[in-house]
């Protein structure tokens, strides 16, 4: 009998497969680039940590006093420490925005305490010659993506620019166990100091212990020693922290993905429910024949199991080739910058493409389990002689199943989130929409009332009459439509009041002509007498400058960006788009604007006080205000430039807002003040217009 039905109406099992295919093909073709994001991930942690139980890691650029590591190192339950400086370096010239970027992670290692640590990190096959040994001052070892993104071979020269000074080098062999997937250099620590101006300063120590210790109570030593310009993390934490770099565009990407399964499922249900209406006399004859519920509601359930198992089947092979498609094309990230362009590894998840067939098929069973238990329920005596409904027109449609559906959608997108993720958030979304669709009856019946006493041609008032007697119909006609169209208009409407939003915020905080960019300027800026020169050039009205550099607030959290900039005392609003009024400051206390993400990853608000670690110190702070930020996804601190130099002794400036005097001449007053840069941070400086930036 499934047979027979599909040989009559092939279209309809064909469309029910495909609309399950391309639900688990997106799911699964996500999944498996997601996959491929958070490999590359787990490999540039695990490069970067090598062996190291713990790592004592910097929680701003300037790092910490090298004091610290022989004090770490003489701990009971070490068995080995590798001391690091890690500085953010940049090759060549800067890019222009959103052209992506020449960084790279330059590391400053002791190879002799490496190689028992991090061994990965420790530089192979060098050339013959001067600079062949990882202790010559010039010797600078490269992973291969980093050799990539120079376009050097091994033996040629390159100049990296780091901390404000360009240092040449000369290409003395490869990082062979650092994979592809990270740029990184690696010279003899003592010149990283030297050569760098970081004399006395560490950004990591490495750490394994020892084979009995108490992993625990190591850890709860070292913290204890530890001073307020530096934390304690792990790889699980390392590891966490980068997961969390991508983890929101990854988790919509997999759930807007999941919305196409959803839709298919509505079709699904579309077709079957269609399928057994028309069956109905069918159906009731084999009952009369003897055939038990149970066997009819097995029946259907098993021709929506076959329609899955084949929308799967074509769903993991359809999802396997666009995740390969989209991973060549787009990178491990489908282009959304948190992966290297050098991710092309994708391997097929066996666990995962049974997951996603699984939903197929469960999707196709739900969407048929209705029409199922519909055509069980129906008296067999009054289904052989009536071929239409079995729906008495008199009754009126019940609206509570779609008010209950509807309201516990609202609850569930008030509720908050799930182990950090807005799962009820989903879920209230798939509630409204099957509360939608469950109002289709008595939305029908409501709006066809009035008409049924209208005097219309023959055709026209059967279909009326027909769709007013059996409002039933009018859901299962239109659930696909109306799932795909709401879901489609919502997209719009969001993306749209978004793009609108961001829009309105660009204009707030770009008013000024020229914006000035130093690339990889963490450490080292544009000192006072620099700014001065830059200040007096002409054609320049105006122009404000603004320090900005990252701070780790959390060893599992990515770092925020702390800013120091000019703020209107009097009227912060003028500054910052700030988000209801700025709080008055208590006597005596330092304050500071924190952006949205701030107050949700870190649970503080406008009132509260908090600690940042600056200068060596923990210092506190006043919590002025909230403002609107949507360039920094995991928080932006700014305070008052004078109490950015006065808590952290830094007097540079990494960025610049620049008024132009009217009737100058933009590309040209951009050549002159890239000709009064320093010559170690001219190439690294980017300068752009709002029409650039906002593009």
């Amino acid at each position: 009998m499934v047979l027979g039905e599909w040989r009559a109406h092939p279209a309809r099992a064909i469309i029910g497969a495909l609309a399950i295919a391309v639900g688990v093909a997106l799911g699964f073709a996500v999944h498996l680039v997601n996959r491929t994001a958070l490999a590359s991930f787990d490999r540039a942690v695990s490069t970067v940590n090598g062996a190291a139980d713990l790592q004592i890691h910097a929680v701003g650029p300037a790092g910490f006093a090298e004091a610290l590591y022989p004090a770490i190192a003489r701990l009971p339950g070490i068995a080995a420490a590798s001391p690091v400086v890690e500085l953010s370096a940049t090759h060549g010239i800067a890019a222009r925005p959103g052209q992506g970027t020449n960084r790279l992670t330059l590391l400053g290692l002791d190879v002799l305490r490496a190689v028992t640590v991090t061994p990965s990190l420790v530089g192979g096959a060098p050339m013959a010659g001067p600079g062949s040994n990882p202790f010559d001052p010039q010797s600078l070892f490269l992973s291969r993506a980093a050799l990539a993104a120079v376009r050097k071979q091994i033996g040629d020269p390159v100049e990296l620019t780091a901390a404000g000074t360009t240092q040449r080098f000369t290409i003395a062999g490869i990082l062979p166990a650092a994979g592809d997937d990270q740029p990184l250099a690696v010279i003899d620590i003592a010149d990283a100091q030297w050569r760098f101006a970081q004399l006395g300063r560490l950004h990591r120590i490495d750490i394994r212990l020892s084979e009995t210790a108490d992993a625990d109570a190591v850890a709860e030593t070292i913290r204890s020693r530890l001073p307020a310009d530096a934390e304690l993390g792990s790889p699980a934490s390392a590891a966490q922290r980068s997961d969390s770099l991508s983890r929101a565009y990854r988790v919509n990407l997999e759930m807007l993905a999941m919305v196409a399964l959803l839709t298919g499922g509505f079709l699904v249900y579309s077709a079957q429910s269609l399928s057994v209406a028309r069956r109905r006399p069918q159906f009731a004859l084999l009952r009369v024949l003897g055939l038990a519920r149970r066997a009819l509601v097995a029946q259907i359930l098993i021709e929506g199991a076959i329609v899955g198992l084949v929308g799967a089947a074509l769903g993991i092979t359809l999802g396997y080739v666009l995740a390969d498609l989209a991973v060549r094309l787009l990178g491990g990230d489908l282009g959304g910058g948190y992966v290297r362009d050098g991710v092309r590894h994708l391997e097929f998840a066996p666990g995962a493409a049974l997951v996603f067939a699984a939903l197929g098929i469960v999707v196709a069973l739900v969407s048929s389990s209705v029409p199922a238990l519909d055509a069980a329920r129906a008296q067999p005596a009054v289904a052989l002689k009536n071929a239409g409904d079995v729906t008495d027109p008199r009754r009126v449609p019940a609206a509570w199943p779609a008010l209950a559906l509807l309201a516990a959608g609202a609850l569930a997108a008030l509720a908050p989130p799930l182990w950090g993720l807005p799962i009820l958030g989903y879920a209230a979304m798939a509630l409204m929409l099957a509360g939608g669709v469950a109002a289709m009856p008595i939305l029908a019946r409501s709006f066809l009332a009035p008409l049924q006493s209208l005097s219309l041609s023959p055709p026209l008032d059967l279909a009326l009459k027909r769709l007013w007697g059996a409002p039933g119909q009018a859901a299962v006609a239109l659930c696909g439509i109306v799932a795909s169209t709401s879901l489609m208009v919502a997209m719009a409407v969001m993306v749209s009041s978004f793009r609108g939003s961001v829009d309105d915020w660009l204009v707030q905080i770009l008013p000024s002509d020229i914006y000035l960019h130093i690339e990889g300027a963490e450490l080292a800026g544009l000192d006072p007498a620099q700014q001065a020169r830059l200040a007096a050039t002409p054609g320049v009205a105006d122009i404000r400058f603004v320090r900005q550099l990252p701070l780790r607030l959390s060893p599992d959290r990515p770092a925020v960006t702390l800013s120091g900039q000019p703020i209107d005392a009097a009227n912060p609003a003028n500054s910052l788009p700030l988000l209801g009024r700025s709080r008055p400051v208590p006597s005596g206390e330092t304050p500071v604007w924190v952006s949205e993400p701030v107050v949700w990853l870190y649970g503080v608000k406008a009132g509260d006080r908090m600690t940042l670690p600056l200068g060596g110190r923990s210092r506190p702070v006043f919590i002025a205000g909230v403002w609107r930020d949507y360039a920094r996804q995991f928080g932006a601190i700014t305070m008052a430039d004078t109490d950015f130099k006065a808590l952290t002794g830094d007097a540079t400036k990494s960025e610049a807002a620049i008024d132009v005097v009217p009737g100058t001449s933009i590309a040209r007053l951009t050549a002159v003040l890239r000709r009064n840069l320093p010559p170690g941070l001219a190439a690294q400086t980017m300068f752009a217009e709002p029409r650039q930036m906002r593009a």
